[in-house]
This record gives structure tokens, C-alpha cells and sequence, in this order.
């Protein structure tokens, strides 16, 4: 049914066209992604039981129903809540039954209606309905929205391949503009809530202006097709051209007997990968690029890009491989000829190759070295690689930040190129070499990415079968692989990253094996490299002893090696100037002629010298780069009670400190009871650590702390010959610390004979090599009074802390003392 509203001299009359009376109640069939439109023909697929009951009774009967869209496609069987409220009335024109038990139904759309309320929803829907008239205003703009949205129209359809001519001719031949805008929304490709939309709004003038809207924008959609159709033909046009004068090119040369560089090229990388051995996935990535490279000319960009990615591809090693020596006598030959002592990384290697011999596809744990720098982390996986028989690749990762330094850079950058994974093993030359991951502590992340959670990958097993590097694209099997990382320390290394590894400690060297290590190792390498020859030379052990103890001071034997060749050096230019180029006779460097060379002693024991007076105490330390020896120093002044904590502490040092403080002020009836009672209230203290520029931290300096301020108060001194360490809590107890082994090699470098620990690490000496625990006393307390009986000397060197000083006289300054430690 149709409204007419004519307005003329302010007067309305309202006609109304004659219309067939629907039924109040009729079948309604959900469309899914379709809108329904009245006096349009709307073919459907009929497949639900539901439906197809529905569509057999509306056959049965006077063939209406009502066509509703559903309001998401995702939903399968669509219920009242599921369908819009407006659709469209339609009669069943025709119905065709498919061998597979679906309808095809043509329905003819008529009156817009709007759906009241269901009536019920089995077997199917059935909806109680309200007829929705057109309300159309004669008017000269309705007239206007008509002819323009004939116009646009028939210009879109001239310019779409999908719309009939005729299309053109039926527009241009409809008179009334809502039967105008049915035909056109369903001609368009528009999305299902622009035609809902359009078929809710029952004022006709308003639904012109949607339709003109949504032609307009299809034209300028269009347009800008056109330009953009238009500019790729022009290209085309261009690229057909060259291939035709290309194929001409290339018949003229096959003619003349000219050699094509191009095909010659693709030819030769062709070969190239036939012969490296390619899965079958990488091979079907490698013959399309291989095609594309063949259709490119030498000029186009792409080509050079295409072609050093083929070259890649064909330089890995995919299929070449090296036989793992599996022998373990020799294994251990090889690992006892190039490292002195370290049994425990040994055992682990051979145990390794055992696992290989029996179970050759084993796959084999990634293995974590761990230790200061110089002990031979580096040296030791090269000796793994030459017992192995494998090729040994080393990668530093130290001051890495950019996440594709490990996966590398895809091909659409500039100047792209592969990981250090991938490069490796290119330059290895076989799929399982030994990887040597470098300073693996020292990685870091920024805005360009985390390289440690790309090596997350890298060393998990099982995942590295099929690394994907993001310049290749393709996977490379990393399982046969042997990674050994390096790292001075844990704590910076992520604990994902750390899971995946088989963390192996190794300590600094106690002073026999670094004479071992330099006799066996150091010095015969040291002559060769400074050109001299062993029958020239010779270095007597005191010589090497002196060198340990008084000119370097480290775990490692790095800066002991260094030493040995400033001697090699100097005997090497008394040579270089003889004119013979030949020493007179052989030089025998001993104690004196080293001292003589090297120049003044560097290093000093000065736990002797530090700890005279009362106040000092020897502590023990853990650092990165292996154990030390720290002092603390401690002094009391008059004042209000204050304690000063100086030396670039951290704030688990500084509550250390202040716990040693409150142990000692409460228990000082017991530990010095001359003090007065107000001795506290009227004295400040100070605790310092010298090697202020060095920042210290942790809880292990405890013990040494409370030892400092017992023998301040006490005016007894500790003993010169002692180093501690361990936690101390409020009421005494002496709490378990770490890296004991560290630092006891820290106290036999410094000279120290006897060493107190907490009881709870009694255990850790186990760690601790035989020779080194025969020549150091362990004393393991769990209270700090055991402490302070094994340290402090039993005697008095002077009077205690001085007594509070009568106003107006002049108060005595006592002399500073020291103590020290740091770290846990």
C-alpha cells in the first residue's frame, strides 16, 4: 500500500492506493547474509529442516511468507531474538527440489511489514505482522532525488562489468521511486546492514537520499579504480614489451652463437642447490624463486635481491655433516693435553659422548659455563670441538640488542642478510658444528627487540628442529647442533633462557695450578708467540710464584700470561739486537731477574698491616669476575649516637650494618663490659668501606661487620691471619652464604690461613680442591660469639672506647680502625 501526500496552497490530501489485505499471521523464513526487498525477485537455497517444512507448507497452502534478515551470519538456526523486526512479504513463484534434499525456491518480494510478535517457533517460525506503507511526497525534490539517482546509476552501470546493460533501460523506465530504489539497492553489492537499513525507512524522499549516498560513493569507488586499472595496463603494456623484445634478444643471440649471462647464472645456481641436499620444503620455496629469478631481467632490483637469497640458500650446509669421534680415551687425552685440572667440566663432556655412542640420536643438553674471566671458558670449548672432531664456530654475544643480530633481517629491508646463527654455520661448512655462544650474560634488550628471547629457541631442543630465520624464511634443523654457552654471571641471564641451560661452575685457580697451568701451558705458548724457542729460555718456578703473589691478583691466569710475555718480550729484544740474531747462552729467568724485568711488586698481603689495631676485621667477597678480600673499617667518635655508612653500599650492605649495630648494642653487658651504660648515647660510629669507587652489596658481610665493632669496643684486635664471612641476624645467628669456594681462593691468594664460614656451608667444601683445603683452616660457626672467639685476639692492644668527657675538656680523638667485606 501506498501514502500519497500532495501539498498545495497549505492544504494536504492524503490518497491511499488500493492494496491486497495480508494476513495477520504468517510463516517467516530467517535469510542469512540477505535482505529481503519488495518488488524484487529473490532466489534462495532452502537446506535447514526446518525450512524446507516451512517452504512445503507454504506450497500446501497460498504460497505467502514473510522473508526476515538475520542479524549475524555465525548464528546457524536463528531464532525470534535473532532476526531483524522489518522484512518482506513474499509469494513462492516457483520451487525446485536438488538430489542432495535441498529446495531452490524463487520468491517475489511484495509489501514491507513490520513483525509484532511471534506466534511460536516450532516446527518453524510464525510471526504476527503489520503491514509498513511507503510515505512518498510529491514534491519537486522527490522528483529531482529521482532523476539523479537514474543518472548516477546508469553511469555506474556502464562502468561495472557486473551490472547488465539492460539494468540501464529497466531504471530509466520506472516511474515510481520506491519500486526505483528496491531495484537498485538489490543490484548493488552492499553490505547487509546498508540494505536493512535502507528497507526499515518507509519515507521514500529519505531513501532516495540513501541510495544517492551510496551511488556516489560506488562512483568514486569506481573512479579511482579506473585510474588505478588504467596505470597497472600502462606497466603491463610496458613488461610485455620488454619480454617480446627480450625473446627477440634472445632468438638473435642463440642465432649469433652469444653466450646469455642471465640464463648461464640461473643455470649455475640451479646446480648449486641440486647439489646441497634441500628438504622438500625449502626446495618447493627455492624452484619459485628460482622461476622468478628466470623471468626478471638482470636490471630489475628484485633480481640481485632474488639471486644473493638463492646464494644463501645454496652455501648451508643442509645435508653435510662431520663424524662425531666418539672415542672416549681420546676425548680425554685431548681434554687433559689443553686444560689443567677442572674434573668436573671432564667428566661432564665424557659423559656426554658416552650418552652418543650408545644412543646416537640423543639429543644433548646445552651446556652453561660459568666462572671469572681468564679461567679458560673460552680455550675449553675449542677443546671440546677438537675431541668431538667437529667444526668450532664462536658467536659473542655481549652488548647485543638488536633481536635480528640473531634471526636475522627480513628480505624486504635494504641491505638484509642473515642472523649469527644462520652465518655461522655457513662459515662451519656442516650442519653439526659446536657453537661457542659468547658473554652470553651480557645481551641486552631496546625498541629494536630482545635478542635473549630470540635465543630462547635457539637453545631449547625441542624446538630448534625447525629454527625459522626471518631472512631465509624457510626452517634449518638446529638439533645436531652442540651449543655451549659463557658467562661471568647469572644474574643477568633471564630465567627462561637459563632453564634451557646446564649451568657448570668454574672457579678461579689457586696458586699451585696457576704455576701448573703456566709451566705446562702459559710459558711454551708465550715463547712461540714472541718468536724465541725454548732452548733460548727458561723460567724457574720461583720465578712464576713471585709473579702470581706479587704482580697479578686474579682468579683467572689472564694477566698472569700477559706477565709471562712482558718477560718473553724483553728477552726477545735482547736477542733481536745481537747481530747474530742469537743469545749468547740460554736465559735462565729466576726470582730476581723477573722482579728486575717486571719492575715494582703491584700487589701486597696487607691483611697483617690493615688489622694492627683494634677495630679491623677481614672479610671475603664474591664479585663477577672471581672471590676478593675486602676491609672494613670502624671508629667511634664523640657525638649523639649516629652510625655513618660509607663506601658506595647498597641498601642490603647498609641493613647489614645496621643489624650488626643493634646485635652488638644489645649484648655489649657481654662483649665489652668496661663501656658505660651511656657510652651509645654520647659516641657516633662510622663504618667504612675502603675502594670507595667500587659499588658493594650484600648480606655475607655480616659477621665481618659485628667482628669490627666488637673489636673497636673491646679494644681487642683480630686476628692478622683470619678472613670471614656470613650474614648475621639480630639475635646472633650466622646465616649460609654463597660462592665459599670463590672466596676461599681469595683468602689463600691474600695469604690468609684461616677462614670462618657458617656452619649451614660445611657442605661447600666438598667444592673446594684437596691441596687447597690442607692449606687453609676452616672454622664453621653458627653464632656470632663463635666468631668473635675464633677472630678476635685474646688480649687487649689498648684501652676500649674512651668514656664520655666532662663538659668543657678537650676530648681525646681516637684513632681510626677498619674493617671489611661485601657481597653474598
Amino acid at each position: 500500500m501506498t501514502i500519497d501526500i500532495a501539498e498545495a496552497g497549505g492544504e494536504r490530501d492524503v490518497q491511499v492506493g488500493a492494496a491486497r489485505t495480508l494476513p495477520r499471521v504468517l510463516p517467516a523464513l530467517p535469510l542469512r547474509e540477505t535482505v529481503p526487498l519488495p518488488d524484487t525477485l529473490i532466489p534462495l537455497a532452502v537446506g535447514q529442516e526446518r525450512s524446507v517444512k516451512l517452504v512445503e507448507d507454504v506450497l500446501a497452502g497460498d504460497r505467502m511468507l514473510v522473508m526476515v534478515a538475520a542479524r549475524s551470519s555465525e548464528i546457524e538456526a536463528p531464532g525470534p531474538g535473532d532476526v531483524h523486526d522489518v522484512g518482506v512479504v513474499g509469494s513462492v513463484a516457483r520451487m525446485m527440489k536438488v538430489p542432495d534434499g535441498t529446495l531452490r525456491i524463487l520468491v517475489q518480494g511484495a509489501e514491507r511489514v513490520h513483525i509484532d510478535r511471534w506466534a511460536r517457533e516450532s516446527p518453524y517460525l510464525v510471526a504476527e505482522i503489520t503491514e509498513i506503507p511507503d510515505v512518498v511526497r510529491e514534491t519537486p525534490e522527490l522528483t529531482a532525488l529521482t532523476r539523479n539517482v537514474q543518472e548516477t546509476f546508469s553511469s555506474i552501470v556502464e562502468q561495472v562489468p557486473y551490472l547488465p546493460e539492460e539494468l540501464q533501460v529497466a531504471v530509466a523506465n520506472i516511474e515510481d521511486p520506491s519500486a526505483l530504489t528496491s531495484l537498485i539497492a538489490g543490484s548493488l553489492r552492499l553490505k547487509t546492514d546498508e540494505k536493512q537499513r535502507i528497507l526499515e525507512e518507509p519515507d521514500v524522499a529519505r531513501r532516495l537520499r540513501l541510495i544517492a549516498e551510496v551511488l556516489a560513493r560506488e562512483l568514486e569507488v569506481i573512479s579511482i579504480g579506473s585510474k588505478i586499472q588504467s596505470q597497472v595496463q600502462s606497466e603491463l603494456d610496458k613488461s610485455q614489451r620488454e619480454y617480446v623484445l627480450r625473446q627477440q634478444l634472445k632468438a638473435i643471440q642463440e642465432e649469433l652463437g652469444e653466450f646469455d649471462e642471465s640464463a648461464a647464472e640461473a643455470e649455475t645456481l640451479r646446480e648449486q642447490l641440486d647439489a646441497a641436499g634441500l628438504p622438500d620444503e625449502v626446495r618447493t620455496q627455492v624452484d619459485r624463486e628460482l622461476r622468478r629469478l628466470e623471468q626478471l631481467p638482470p636490471q630489475a632490483a628484485e633480481h640481485g635481491v632474488i639471486r644473493t637469497y638463492l646464494e644463501w640458500i645454496a652455501s648451508l650446509p643442509w645435508s653435510a655433516s662431520t663424524e662425531d669421534n666418539l672415542d672416549l680415551a681420546h676425548a680425554r687425552q685431548v681434554l687433559d693435553e689443553d686444560h689443567y685440572d677442572i674434573e668436573q667440566v671432564k667428566e661432564r663432556i665424557i659423559e656426554f659422548l658416552a650418552v652418543r655412542r650408545l644412543k646416537p640420536d640423543a639429543r644433548g643438553s646445552i651446556l652453561c659455563f660459568v666462572g671469572p674471566p681468564g679461567v679458560g671458558k673460552t680455550s675449553l670449548g675449542r677443546s671440546i670441538a677438537r675431541a668431538l672432531g667437529r667444526e668450532f664456530e664462536r658467536i659473542s654475544t655481549g652488548g647485543v640488542r638488536d633481536e635480528a643480530e640473531i634471526r636475522g633481517h627480513r628480505r624486504t629491508y635494504i641491505g638484509a642478510m642473515p642472523g649469527t646463527i644462520i652465518r655461522a654455520l655457513r662459515d662451519a661448512g656442516s650442519r653439526n658444528p659446536l657453537f661457542m655462544i659468547d658473554e652470553i650474560d651480557k645481551m641486552g634488550s631496546d625498541w629494536r627487540g630482545d635478542p635473549s628471547s630470540a635465543m630462547l629457541e635457539v637453545l631449547d631442543p625441542e624446538q630448534n628442529s625447525t629454527f625459522r630465520d626471518h631472512y631465509l624464511d624457510v626452517p634449518f634443523d638446529l638439533s645436531d647442533v652442540m651449543f655451549i654457552t659463557t658467562a661471568n654471571a647469572l644474574d643477568t641471564i633471564p630465567r627462561p633462557l637459563l632453564d634451557r641451560m646446564e649451568v657448570i661452575q668454574l672457579a678461579g685457580y689457586t696458586a699451585d695450578e696457576k704455576l701448573q697451568i703456566a709451566r705446562r701451558y702459559l710459558v711454551p705458548r708465550q715463547i712461540e708467540r714472541n718468536g724465541l724457542k725454548r732452548s733460548w729460555i727458561s723460567i724457574s718456578d720461583a720465578a712464576l710464584k713471585a709473579i702470581i703473589s706479587d704482580y697479578t691478583r686474579e682468579a683467572g691466569v689472564r694477566n698472569l700470561e700477559r706477565e709471562i710475555g712482558t718477560l718473553c718480550r724483553k728477552v726477545a729484544r735482547d736477542v733481536a739486537e745481537r747481530p747474530d740474531g742469537r743469545p749468547e747462552k740460554r736465559v735462565a729467568i729466576g726470582e730476581a731477574r723477573a722482579r728486575e724485568l717486571l719492575g715494582k711488586r703491584r700487589f701486597f698481603a696487607e691483611s697483617r698491616r690493615r688489622t694492627r689495631e683494634p677495630g679491623v676485621a677481614t672479610g671475603l667477597a664474591w664479585t663477577p669476575v672471581g672471590g676478593d678480600v675486602l676491609f672494613i673499617e670502624a671508629t667511634a667518635m664523640p657525638g649523639k649516637g649516629s652510625l655513618t655508612i660509607t663506601g658506595q653500599l647498597g641498601e642490603v650492605m647498609r641493613e647489614s650494618a645496621q643489624a650488626a649495630l643493634s646485635y652488638v648494642r644489645g649484648h655489649v653487658a657481654d662483649l665489652a663490659p668496661e663501656l658505660p651504660e651511656d657510652w651509645f648515647a654520647t659516641h657516633d660510629l662510622h663504618l667504612h668501606v675502603p675502594a670507595g669507587a667500587i659499588p658493594k652489596d650484600g648480606p655475607s658481610a655480616g659477621i665481618t661487620m659485628t667482628t669490627a665493632l666488637v673489636s673497636l669496643l673491646s679494644g681487642r684486635a683480630v686476628r692478622s691471619n683470619v678472613a670471614m664471612t656470613g650474614e648475621v641476624t639480630l639475635t646472633g645467628q650466622v646465616l649460609p652464604i654463597g660462592g665459599l669456594k670463590e672466596k676461599a681462593l681469595a683468602a689463600q691468594r691474600s695469604g690468609i690461613e684461616t677462614v670462618i664460614a657458617p656452619a649451614l656451608n660445611e657442605g661447600d667444601v666438598e667444592e673446594i680442591p684437596e691441596h687447597l683445603r690442607s692449606k687453609l683452616s676452616f672454622v664453621f660457626v653458627d653464632d656470632v660469639r663463635q666468631v668473635l672467639e675464633a677472630a678476635l685476639e685474646l688480649r687487649r692492644r689498648r684501652a676500649p672506647a674512651p668514656a664520655p668527657v666532662p663538659a668543657g675538656a678537650p676530648a681525646p680523638v681516637p684513632p681510626p680502625v677498619s674493617a671489611a667485606v661485601f657481597a653474598g
